[in-house]
């Protein structure tokens, strides 16, 4: 097929939807895995659209906050079957890991003083320290190309470590730092077209003020209508409403991936709002790590613990709460990303340059190796000194984190071969 417009013609809405169903099945190995598949299925075997319309897709997407891999199937299928394809597509893409997140922390919560499920977690939680150092490691070697950047990287890290500074005030201050370290330091950029010139645009692929309007309305609507219910039902202060303006805020700030906001979303659910412990969100982390679909799903994790743990509905309907609590969740941290997709892509489909966008964005993913480093020391702290300083240190699980360390960055060991060996050696612990 020699263009996107034959290509979208010819692909069914049925068919379309079978795909991004089994999408949401088998989309396990984080963005870059799930990237990959979608590539290889939509461009290589299918070719439902082309590798230049799939690049100029994931640039966009690679700049907005959100989980890049869940955008991209939005945006490919809105350009597939407009506003509704991609709806679908977003979807069904993380869907499947709600409901399997749910049922996971359900027998976390019911099991986890089971000796078996213990020591499964005693294994995994040095690999879990692994796992989040190497996501800094992966991001500073593709991201950090100039001791300008290493420096925003730092401070960023000072700034959190030393002086619990609030994650938004360090991405809006490594932003700024960002853009004027592109707008002064580095050469100007010739202008790339992003566009295939021979491409053929579609219709609704095309800039209409009227249907702009009418997705920004349609956003707004959609976000107001459950917050302000639940203000009016259970008050600004009851833990549904504030888990749900939360998670919006979280929505705004996860530039870089899942692991880019996991330290606002540690700084506020356990620090702050005390929803979980942090061995909990340890746990959690390790449970989203084996399920399909973006990483940022661990927010159904974290609102369904906290909220089957306050039983807000009565202890005999904590399940109830907790399963309310995630799709609440759920719904006000992906409604962002949607909105971002379907308002952004018909004007990305005319832009000829991104380098105003990618000057801030440079900066806010160095400053994101810099709050990784320092998420991954807190739950280091948290595996190694089980009692806090005082208590004694776990040699055990220290060296198993630096094996895991090593396997993930020397050996390129796959994240789920890694978990699996690690509860095995876990399970090893308590027979011995």
């Amino acid at each position: 097929m020699s263009n996107s417009s034959q290509t979208s013609s010819s692909v069914s809405f049925k068919d379309a939807w079978r795909f991004w169903l089994k999408l949401g099945f088998i989309s396990f190995g984080g963005p870059a895995g799930q990237i990959a598949i979608m590539h290889q299925e939509l461009v290589e075997k299918r070719g439902w659209i082309s590798e230049k319309r799939f690049l100029h897709a994931l640039n966009f997407c690679m700049l907005l906050p959100g989980p890049e891999a869940m955008q991209l199937a939005t945006y490919i299928g809105w350009i597939l079957h407009k506003t509704w394809g991609g709806i679908v597509a977003g979807a069904l893409f993380f869907l499947p890991s709600v409901v399997m997140l749910i049922g996971l922390a359900w027998l976390y919560l019911a099991y986890n003083d089971l000796p078996v499920m213990q020591a499964v977690f005693y294994g995994i939680k040095p690999a879990v320290v692994a796992i989040v150092l190497y996501a800094a490691y992966r991001i500073g070697k593709k991201t950090l190309k100039s001791p300008y950047l290493i420096g925003i990287a730092l401070a960023a890290f000072i700034a959190i470590f030393v002086f619990h500074l609030p994650f938004p005030i360090i991405i809006l201050s490594a932003a700024i730092l960002g853009w004027l370290g592109g707008r002064y330091l580095t050469p100007q950029a010739s202008q790339q077209t992003l566009l295939d010139d021979n491409w053929h645009r579609a219709d609704h692929t095309k800039f209409k003020l009227p249907h702009t309007l009418k997705i920004l309305s349609a956003g707004i609507l959609l976000w107001c209508l459950p917050m302000v219910t639940l203000y009016l039902l259970l008050g600004w202060s009851h833990t549904l409403t504030q888990m749900s303006w939360f998670f919006t805020k979280a929505a705004f700030l996860t530039f870089g991936g899942a692991y880019a906001v996991l330290p606002y979303v540690y700084q506020g659910a356990v620090a702050g709002y005390g929803w979980l412990t942090p061995t909990q969100m340890i746990d959690g982390l390790a449970l989203g790590e084996t399920t399909p679909g973006p990483l940022i799903m661990v927010v159904a994790f974290v609102a369904f613990v906290g909220s089957y743990v306050e039983a807000f509905f009565g202890t005999d309907a904590a399940f109830l709460a907790g399963v309310v609590a995630a799709l609440l969740v759920t719904w006000f941290t992906f409604l962002p990303s949607f909105i971002f997709v379907l308002l952004g892509a018909p004007l990305i489909e005319s832009s000829h340059d991104n380098r105003y966008l990618t000057r801030p964005l440079k900066g806010i993913t160095a400053a994101v190796v810099g709050v990784i480093v320092n998420l991954a020391l807190f739950f280091a702290y948290h595996v190694l000194w089980v009692d806090g300083w005082s208590g004694q240190f776990d040699w055990l699980a220290a060296m198993a984190m630096v094996a895991a360390t090593i396997a993930l960055i020397k050996f390129n060991l796959g994240v789920m071969t890694l978990l699996m060996i690690s509860a095995g050696l876990g399970l090893l612990t308590l027979l011995l």
